[in-house]
């Protein structure tokens, strides 16, 4: 009997050791996704101040590539339940650099510095609109934290979220990172294209910090098993990107921006005429 002790003493203490090294890697797992989100942010900012075309489109990638680290490192902590407080906190301030300082230094650089050197008040209206940008990105993060998504469950977010801000002006210079007609395959040239830039900026600032809902796509049953048709549409959706990432990647940054627009408004009638029709 006490051969048999002395030999699985060791051996439950060799699991324990080895349960709590895989508990600690699996807490590790999240931090991890949201440090990359944060390199990813880091580097566009760097891309932007180099100032090619090829490192504004290198920029534009890395903030959708944040973009899905983003998205993976709460659905990861959420598998694995390791979300914490420090979590939390620690996504909050890396989202800051890479859907807040990168995409607005994306939009300096690319839409108002060459045209700031013959156009000096562009250059001034430029740095106001990008700062309001970074600052309804923190705003937006910090209202999260405090208050959550929409009332009713996890169906909606208030406002728009950051990410997908960032990803319509990620996802416009990508688009047109080659010959276009925006200019010759790189920064904006033509200060009136630079102040409807600028009026883009602004209006995704204003729809970050405004009570409008957007969908969240967190109901949606990932984890059950899918209809066959579903992968399939999956590849297609991947092939279009890999094959037609600037139309795809546009078209999806904008149409997430105007449905949740649209909606809202639909709502809006709809209650207008309700409240309406019940009245005397």
């Amino acid at each position: 009997m006490a051969i048999l002790d002395q030999q699985e003493i060791p051996y439950e203490g060799r699991r324990r050791r080895t349960q709590a090294r895989l508990r600690r890697g699996v807490f590790l797992l999240p931090a991890a996704m949201t440090s990359a989100n944060l390199l990813c942010g880091y580097y566009a900012v760097i891309a932007s101040l180099m100032g090619t075309p090829d490192d504004f489109n290198h920029a534009a990638k890395a903030i959708g590539i944040a973009i899905v680290f983003d998205s993976l490192d709460g659905r990861i902590a959420r598998m694995t339940n390791t979300n914490t407080e420090f979590g939390v906190q620690f996504d909050s301030l890396a989202d800051v650099v890479s859907f807040g300082v990168a995409p607005a230094v994306l939009a300096y650089a690319w839409g108002v510095r060459n045209v700031a050197i013959v156009v000096p008040w562009v250059g001034r209206l430029g740095w106001l609109c990008c700062l309001a940008f970074l600052i309804c990105c923190a705003w937006r993060l910090a209202r999260f934290n405090v208050k959550g998504m929409a009332p009713g469950g996890s169906k909606y977010f208030v406002g728009m979220p950051t990410p997908a801000a960032a990803g319509v002006i990620a996802s416009i210079v990508h688009a047109f990172h080659k010959d276009g007609p925006l200019g010759a395959g790189g920064p904006l040239l033509d200060w009136h294209w630079s102040v409807s830039w600028l009026l883009l900026a602004v209006a995704l600032a204003g729809l970050m910090i405004s009570t409008i809902r957007f969908y969240s796509f967190k109901d949606l049953p990932w984890g059950k098993k899918q209809p066959g048709f579903l992968i399939l549409l999956v590849l297609i959706f991947l092939a279009l990107v890999l094959n037609f990432s600037e139309i795809t990647l546009l078209l999806i940054a904008s149409t997430y921006a105007v449905a949740g627009v649209t909606l809202h408004v639909i709502r809006f009638l709809r209650q207008r005429t309700g409240s309406r029709t019940a009245s005397p």
